[in-house]
């Protein structure tokens, strides 16, 4: 019983720190020019360790779907998300994964939905793309739209993709890349080389900005 309270607790939690943090952290964004106005869809990439404060740039970029892992931390998320107004869609490379892609496939298609995922989750290895990204955008014909914050206080945790939890009042930016066209008949092995690169780059900028 009290860990039901608590999982029912958990996700009000998360939103109420998020807003704390969206509204107490100054924020800046590079790469705006590369966001496709609101009627376009895309396929936002980022990594998991950065996943807190995607609704932030979600509310700036795009409305569609989310893709959260099914296990129980995912869960707990996803009730998070829905509170902070993202849809989401349940699965991952390992559990539920089909599934979750045709859903996201279905929701590009037929809503003209943005989609949001992580390609390196829901365990990793950390920062390292897996194949969801590039099939599902082989599939939807979206661009792959790479996207990074950063703030120039943070916390890590100890988990297996050292989750960034951003400090209040700290000064961040959201760093988005040039967009990643896939063709359907480019082998995926290349294109995740690409997404990788793509990625590893806002990531860079993004660490390196308030750093300085």
């Amino acid at each position: 019983m009290r860990f039901r309270v608590l999982d029912r607790l958990i996700p009000y939690a998360i939103a109420a720190v998020y807003h704390l943090l969206a509204h107490t952290i100054r924020w800046e964004i590079i790469g705006s020019q590369h966001m496709p106005r609101s009627d376009r869809p895309a396929i936002y990439a980022f990594w998991h360790a950065r996943l807190m404060m995607m609704p932030y740039a979600r509310g700036r970029a795009w409305h569609g779907y989310m893709l959260i892992s099914e296990h129980r931390d995912g869960e707990l998320i996803a009730d998070a998300m829905h509170l902070l107004g993202v849809k989401t869609v349940r699965g991952s490379s390992t559990r539920g994964g089909a599934r979750a892609l045709r859903a996201m496939i279905r929701s590009a298609r037929e809503q003209g939905a943005s989609l949001g995922i992580t390609p390196d989750g829901p365990r990793g290895p950390a920062e390292k793309v897996k194949p969801g990204v590039v099939v599902l955008a082989k599939r939807t014909g979206l661009p792959v739209i790479p996207v990074c914050y950063a703030t120039s206080r943070h916390w890590r945790a100890r988990s297996w993709d050292r989750f960034y939890v951003p400090r209040p009042f700290s000064r961040g930016v959201i760093v988005y890349g040039r967009p990643v066209w896939i063709d359907s008949h480019e082998p995926i092995s290349e294109a995740m080389e690409r997404v990788q690169l793509a990625m590893d780059q806002v990531r860079k900028r993004a660490d390196e900005y308030v750093a300085v």
